[in-house]
């Protein structure tokens, strides 16, 4: 059978048998692959050392008939090996992987591979902050799936203004003016910024990001909860 060849990026891994796990690989042109990688947990096993996690790298692979392939070589591209030096980096890239892989499809899109790729960077940042880059996830997440909020227009059509107050409407998914809303200009231009694709290491550049952040994480957490879940 053809081997085929591709970037990937392990979303989780199950032992299998004595020696073997079987795996499922998100990657840019194929969505995600279920692949047996035999004899992997073996000690002198040539297939280990490519398949890390937070890490990327170049498989070979051969498709099975019945959805489960067989990997057939790697090659560890780049491990991102800061984040498993911190617990709390860890726990949250174990979690963004979970969430990723519980919504997407085998034919996942390749925007969700780069999506891990930033989230990787982010997480082995640690000038970036944690809330920040589950905040952006989830955002990210949203955007992809077709569910960004209206960030331009009020509830009756009207164009946002940077002078008026406002509160959310999650079941119109945009913003109503209120004399004592919650929200400002500035959060609505971080929305903007956090919605239009901009990386996590470039969103905790922006003045005042941890504040912003602070009071933005429950309504994205809601809007990943109600669309996403």
């Amino acid at each position: 059978m053809k081997q085929l060849v591709t970037p990937a990026i392990i979303l989780s891994r199950t032992d299998y048998g004595e020696a073997d796990r079987i795996l499922t690989m998100l990657t840019p042109e194929y969505g995600k692959l279920h692949l047996l990688a035999k004899g992997v947990r073996r000690i002198k096993s040539k297939l280990a050392g490519g398949i890390e996690l937070f890490s990327t790298s170049t498989i070979t692979f051969i498709q099975g008939r019945s959805g489960l392939g067989t990997l057939i070589s790697t090659r560890l591209d780049k491990n991102y090996g800061h984040i498993v030096q911190d617990l709390d980096r860890t726990m949250l890239g174990y979690e963004l992987l979970k969430q990723l892989h519980k919504i997407t499809e085998d034919q996942a899109e390749a925007e969700y591979y780069t999506l891990l790729q930033e989230a990787f960077e982010a997480l082995d940042d640690a000038d970036v902050p944690l809330a920040l880059i589950r905040f952006w996830f989830q955002a990210q997440l949203l955007r992809l799936g077709g569910h960004s909020p209206n960030l331009h227009t009020d509830l009756q059509g009207r164009k946002l203004e940077a002078d008026q107050r406002y509160d959310f409407s999650f079941e119109d998914m945009c913003f109503e003016p209120r004399e004592r809303g919650r929200f400002t200009a500035s959060h609505i231009k971080f929305l903007r910024l956090s919605f239009a694709g901009t990386s996590a290491k470039l969103l905790a550049q922006v003045q005042g990001s941890d504040a912003l952040v602070e009071t933005l994480a429950p309504q994205v957490a809601a809007m990943t909860q109600s669309h996403l879940a």
